[in-house]
């Protein structure tokens, strides 16, 4: 991801947060970040392998017009509820250091700050879609132990850390659980389209992974 910027003049809107020229600010590759009041690439200047990836996933599932239209009604039925993807550990991209955790978005003045890096146009749609306020997941990829760190509303502000880290396994084992049973989780985007880094939850799943932090791993 690229370094957090500051807010454009005149950008900040009251509907889609503070955007570069109207554009996304969010990761768009399968381990770029994602974040709300973000600007392009274009104007970031900075493009990761992730991106690039991601953006070779979206040609491909353009030729799909099953997974094209059902994305178009996903974008057109968005809740608002997020997961977004930041990588919490150093990686350098053209001598830039992308590393952005939550723990970074937390020492930020105010706790807040601007997303920049995404390409994907699938993540750019999201983006257009999010609206001031709207909560967010704060998502660890690319790491270690990648999975969800804590909360975060759409601008990009720290809300809190989770009462425990909830890990990528343990989502993927509800998941595919879901599946057979018909739980929340069954069509959780994390799993159907793993390198977007801006990624819609409806009310249902995010309900669902927020309770996780209540209980002992499974």
């Amino acid at each position: 991801m690229s370094r957090p910027r500051k807010r454009l003049a005149g950008t900040s809107g009251s509907g889609n947060g503070c955007y570069a020229q109207r554009l996304f600010a969010i990761p768009g590759g399968v381990l770029t970040n994602a974040k709300p009041l973000l600007a392009d690439k274009g104007l970031s200047g900075k493009r990761t392998k992730t991106e690039n990836s991601g953006e070779a996933l979206a040609k491909v599932e353009d030729s799909n017009p099953q997974k094209t239209s059902a994305t178009k009604n996903c974008v057109k039925n968005l809740s608002s509820h997020w997961l977004m993807k930041s990588e919490p550990e150093s990686r350098l991209e053209k001598g830039v250091d992308v590393k952005f955790s939550i723990e970074d978005l937390k020492a930020q003045p105010k706790q807040t700050t601007c997303w920049d890096g995404v390409r994907n146009y699938q993540a750019r749609n999201f983006l257009r879609a999010m609206k001031l306020g709207e909560e967010a997941f704060f998502y660890h990829s690319n790491c270690k132990e990648p999975g969800i760190a804590g909360l975060m509303k759409v601008d990009v502000q720290f809300v809190r850390m989770m009462k425990r880290f909830i890990p990528l396994a343990e989502l993927k084992s509800y998941h595919q659980a879901h599946k057979a049973t018909g739980g929340p989780l069954k069509n959780m985007v994390l799993f159907s389209r793993q390198r977007l880094s801006i990624q819609p939850l409806t009310q249902e799943e995010f309900n669902f992974v927020l309770s996780l932090e209540e209980k002992e791993p499974s």
